[in-house]
């Protein structure tokens, strides 16, 4: 094993790297719900951040398993990223809208499965990480991805106070600007994911 200071420095950068489609995710749940509780923000920047450490542990483990059907799905990954942020951020866009009339703004909470789906979508590209780490031991691949989701956890964390701060301040526009945030996410994964 190789717990070296530069095994730390990569694993944090790969986090950071990692978890900035999870912050600006956090940023427009954050934006669209003002008033989230404490306890709250940490289940959605847990479950951003338990979605990090599995994704490239089930890439760690297909790269020594079952590499050849890995190959053909990651083509996939792009295409399912845009589709499952394409539809979270249009129901955003569109609840703000509709809510865009009323004179009193309601606040509407994420549901759980939208949470699923937001944290399945934002890290799904993280499996390709099983690659980088594929050299690792399983303790080596373990502690790296464990310390890209307390990174992702970490970032989140601040991604959901500033929309929050935000959110406040943005009042009834914070729905539509999340949704937009979302759908820009999903584009940006897609393009970067099949052009790039």
């Amino acid at each position: 094993m190789n717990f070296s200071v530069s095994f730390f420095i990569n694993s944090i950068l790969l986090g950071v790297g990692l978890a900035m489609d999870a912050f600006s995710v956090s940023l427009a749940n954050g934006l669209n719900e003002p008033k989230m509780k404490g306890g709250r923000m940490s289940l959605i920047a847990g479950t951003y951040a338990f979605f990090q450490f599995l994704m490239p542990v089930i890439g760690w483990v297909c790269v020594h398993t079952v590499v050849v059907y890995f190959n053909k799905f990651q083509k996939f990954i792009p295409w399912i990223a845009l589709i499952l942020l394409l539809y979270i951020g249009g129901k955003m866009l569109i609840e703000g809208i509709k809510g865009d009339d009323d004179s009193e703004k309601k606040e509407t909470h994420l549901a759980f499965s939208t949470l699923i789906v937001q944290g399945i979508a934002t890290s799904i590209d993280a499996l390709s990480v099983g690659f980088t780490i594929s050299e690792y031991s399983v303790a080596e691949a373990l502690i790296a991805s464990l310390i890209i989701a307390i990174t992702t956890y970490g970032i989140c964390m601040a991604g959901l106070l500033i929309g929050k701060k935000m959110g406040t301040k943005l009042s009834n526009k914070a729905a539509i600007l999340g949704g937009v945030i979302l759908i820009g996410i999903g584009i940006e994964i897609f393009v970067k994911g099949v052009f790039f």
